[in-house]
């Protein structure tokens, strides 16, 4: 097998300004929607990220530990951009961190069981060719 995307849930009533943020602040291009669900690619990348339409109620305890990561010489800066771009759509949403060079954003009623998360480069500086 070789490994295609990741789903996540977003909450139905935020879904549509939730994709339009991932392709107005992040560059990402739709590539398939059904009803029910959408998927995105950010250019560049090789994996596909999937949204569900979700219209529960309950948010994962842990959702902190469920990240769509991103790399950034500036992660805090890059995040409050797109909470400001969230807030300004009347969407609550909160910066945090997990260190000093890994933050990640929160919109507790759109995202049901993720966080967006963002770091700097050399935290990404692993695997075969590192």
């Amino acid at each position: 097998m070789q490994f295609n995307h990741v789903a996540n849930r977003l909450d139905l009533r935020h879904f549509e300004t939730c994709v339009e943020m991932f392709k107005v602040k992040l560059g990402f291009v739709e590539l398939r929607r059904t009803e029910r669900a959408i998927w995105l690619r950010q250019p560049g990348a090789n994996v596909d990220l999937q949204f569900s339409r979700s219209d529960t109620i309950h948010r994962d305890a842990d959702k902190l530990r469920s990240q769509v990561s991103f790399l950034s010489e500036t992660p805090e800066a890059a995040l409050e951009e797109i909470a400001d771009w969230l807030r300004a759509r009347g969407m609550e949403a909160s910066i945090g961190r997990y260190s000093d060079k890994e933050f990640f954003l929160d919109a507790p009623a759109a995202f049901v069981d993720f966080v967006i998360e963002a770091m700097t480069p050399d935290l990404a500086a692993y695997g075969p060719e590192a």
